[in-house]
């Protein structure tokens, strides 16, 4: 019996794993990306004539388990309708048996691709644009769990979308779920530590909080994502994650550290309590005013507001120094 050679099997195995998409409306382009428990592929609609991403359960996973998860994060995003949430168009169960649902395709870049040539006022506008889906999840009881630069997309319009919601928790005010959760184990990613159910660690290190790290589930609440949105800023100040050495952090304005500071505080309480109250100190810094989070000394305040009204001090000061001329050039 002849052997079969590692590219012959790594051939048939990613040929098992394109889905089977017989009886749908749907047609396979190509796989866009890999995660945890199945796959994203890029397909076209055949009666709509459009372009979608399908997100396919493996061939190999426990089909129970993750079909009801995969399901789940359906119906999170399906009762998420906001501009920065991908919308879901169809979910359901292929030829094969694997469940599957459909999202509309974002074109664009990572949000670390998309920051790179940045300046600073553009990567806070854009941190507070990240946050407003956020807040409009927590409104609703929705909680990401989550939350990294990778699962952050922004599209070719500029539109920026919050990604994967995968290991997302429900609370009361958001959908029903069974009494216990799904206990199943996600394969981890590089980096990443993706574990969901009672009992288990869920997140990913960096960008998880305290919290979630001491498996803590009667203490995760929207607050959790809150750490991780200040996890994000400081990546999107500094280019690393939190933890990691602190290369560029002495450039990073000591206000700013203090709203990632807070933001990732290890008590809940000592947080910002709402995605909108971490912007709105964000605001107060583009705009000059005093940060909330920041107790600045009285040189600090002097140089802010000087900064913050430096044509009109000028213009004044000139006003006061030609009237001074004036006065001594009467008196000669």
């Amino acid at each position: 019996m002849k052997q079969l050679s590692d590219s012959v099997v790594a051939k048939l195995r990613a040929e098992m794993q394109v889905p089977d998409l017989d009886g749908t409306r749907y047609s396979v382009v190509r796989q866009l990306a890999r995660g945890g428990m199945g796959s994203v592929w890029l397909a076209e609609d055949t009666v709509l004539k459009r372009r979608v991403a399908l997100k396919v359960l493996d061939l190999v996973a426990p089909a129970d388990d993750l079909a009801a998860r995969l399901l789940q994060e359906a119906r999170i995003l399906a009762g998420l309708e906001h501009p920065g949430i991908v919308p879901v168009h169809d979910a359901g169960t292929l030829a094969d048996g694997r469940a599957f649902y459909c999202m509309k395709y974002i074109e664009g870049q990572t949000l670390a691709q998309h920051i790179a040539r940045k300046g600073l006022p553009d990567k806070l506008r854009l941190l507070e644009r990240i946050a407003e889906p956020l807040d409009f999840a927590h409104a609703r009881g929705f909680i990401h769990r989550d939350l990294k630069p990778e699962n952050i997309m922004i599209g070719a319009f500029g539109e920026v979308l919050v990604m994967d919601w995968g290991l997302a928790k429900v609370g009361a005010t958001g959908l029903k779920l069974a009494e216990n959760e799904i206990a199943t184990v996600v394969r981890p990613t590089q980096n990443s530590l993706r574990v969901t159910g009672q009992g288990s660690v869920l997140g990913t290190p960096g960008y998880m909080s305290p919290e979630q790290a001491r498996d803590s589930t009667t203490e995760v609440d929207h607050r959790t994502d809150i750490f991780s949105l200040g996890a994000i800023l400081w990546f999107m100040l500094t280019g690393t994650t939190p933890g990691e050495l602190p290369a560029g952090t002495g450039s990073m304005p000591r206000p700013l550290r203090a709203i990632c500071e807070r933001a990732m505080a290890a008590d809940p309480n000592a947080r910002y309590q709402f995605a909108g109250e971490m912007t709105a100190d964000i605001g107060r810094y583009l705009s000059g005013a005093p940060v909330l989070a920041y107790p600045e000394g009285l040189l600090e305040r002097a140089g802010r507001l000087y900064t913050r009204h430096r044509t009109a001090i000028v213009l004044v000061a000139a006003y006061l120094l030609m009237r001074v001329l004036f006065i001594m050039l009467e008196r000669r």
